[in-house]
């Protein structure tokens, strides 16, 4: 399981007091992109392909509150993939040092040429480093993007 611990800061906080919706949406992709650079994709690497994810939509669930400079758990696992890596959902979940989730974020995407401007299929390693990721228990295939990079 890739798991890494963050704190929860003081940008992170809204006017009630808890980690705010859009934190859990930054350190989803905070953690999407340590994955990517472990497994052989840094910064630096989809910047030279001129290529990136795109996210056409989060879904957030909450469980518990978080509060200012709690650790937080944050978990990556793949809940969908297409067989060439075009389409995936991710999902995080979000553990308080407790050990009691407090949210689950789940983001379906794809990958943009950002010359073109239009989606693509990724470059075959990146598709591995896609099916590295633990499924979830609820893992499901996608149909696949036509249109070759």
């Amino acid at each position: 399981m890739f798991v890494r611990k963050m704190i929860a800061g003081w940008g992170d906080m809204d006017f009630n007091g808890h980690m705010r919706n859009t934190s859990f949406l930054d350190k989803g992709a905070d953690i999407r992109m340590m994955f990517f650079a472990e497994h052989g994709f840094p910064a630096e690497t989809f910047a030279r392909l001129r290529i990136g994810p795109v996210i056409m939509k989060d879904e957030i669930d909450y469980y518990r509150e978080v509060g200012l400079l709690d650790e937080i758990g944050v978990t990556i696992t793949a809940a969908a993939l297409s067989e060439d890596g075009s389409r995936f959902r991710i999902r995080n979940e979000f553990f308080r040092a407790d050990g009691k989730r407090a949210a689950r974020l789940t983001s379906s995407g794809g990958w943009l040429d950002l010359s073109a401007r239009k989606l693509i299929v990724p470059p075959p390693d990146l598709t591995a480093a896609l099916q590295a990721l633990p499924r979830t228990d609820d893992f499901e295939p996608l149909s696949s993007r036509r249109s070759q990079p």
